[in-house]
């Protein structure tokens, strides 16, 4: 097994009505089709919370302060899936600026929490979901 880790992080955007905002990878990607929470790769040097308002900014043209990013979980493959493991770091944010946008490709949708449960997710998406729905309730 490799070394090297992946680290990556994910954003729940909640809106007022308790949906989450989730994004269609591009079918030409790895798991492409399948739905998952916003985000991406932290860089080198790059603090996970950091990389998560660079990347949301990046993938759906949104202004996040780091302050309104909580850290709700985390998912990671020893490498079974991937050719390195991965572990994502999730974060709920519940106020942002700006309208989100797919603007890297695929397409974003709000989903209602049951919703959220029945979409077809990459298995660590599916185990933050988990995790997210467990902190949301009431």
């Amino acid at each position: 097994m490799s070394e090297h880790v992946v680290w990556v992080v994910a954003g729940a955007l909640v809106n007022g009505a308790d949906a989450c905002l989730m994004h269609r990878r591009p079918y030409e990607k790895h798991h492409g089709g399948l739905w998952e929470f916003p985000g991406g790769k932290v860089e080198d040097a790059e603090i996970p919370v950091k990389a998560l308002v660079r990347e949301l900014r990046e993938e759906l043209g949104i202004v996040v302060d780091p302050g309104d990013c909580e850290a709700v979980g985390f998912a990671e493959d020893a490498g079974e899936q991937s050719p390195f493991p991965i572990v994502i770091l999730l974060y709920r944010i519940h106020q942002w600026q700006g309208e989100p946008r797919a603007l890297e490709g695929g397409r974003i949708a709000w989903f209602a929490r049951a919703e959220v449960a029945e979409l077809d997710k990459p298995p660590l998406d599916r185990v933050l979901a988990a995790q997210l729905f467990e902190k949301l309730s009431p």
